[in-house]
């Protein structure tokens, strides 16, 4: 079992930066890829960062790639999301999600999901 919350979220302006955390528990925290998605208001989730435990492998959208950078505390059972040059069209409810998933970019896949924190970039 994995519980997951959420943490970071607030108003920024365009171009400006915030860190989102994600606080994980659970005995298989380490054995599944954990990821970022995130939906705006009237849109799909959608991908945004994953990594997978083995090698650090990680993977990004590429509306976010080179801005994003997604990260992992083994010791504190966290991962982070590093938003930097955040536009407006970055503004939604971001989720971490966890669990044993074929592609780690399809949402319906994962089995954990955090309550969400909500990221709004002002102009």
């Amino acid at each position: 079992q994995v519980q997951l919350v959420e943490s970071g979220g607030g108003l920024v302006q365009a171009g400006g930066s915030l860190r989102l955390s994600c606080a994980a528990s659970g005995r298989t925290f380490r054995s599944y890829p954990m990821g970022w998605f995130r939906q705006a208001p009237g849109k799909e989730r959608e991908f945004v960062a994953v990594m997978r435990w083995s090698g650090g492998t990680t993977y990004y959208a590429d509306s976010v790639k080179g801005r994003f950078t997604i990260s992992r505390d083994n010791a504190k059972n966290t991962v982070y999301l590093q938003m930097n040059s955040l536009k407006l069209e970055d503004t939604a409810v971001y989720y971490c999600a966890a669990g044993r998933v074929a592609n780690v970019r399809d949402s319906s896949q994962y089995d954990y999901w955090g309550q969400g924190t909500q990221v709004t970039v002002s102009s």
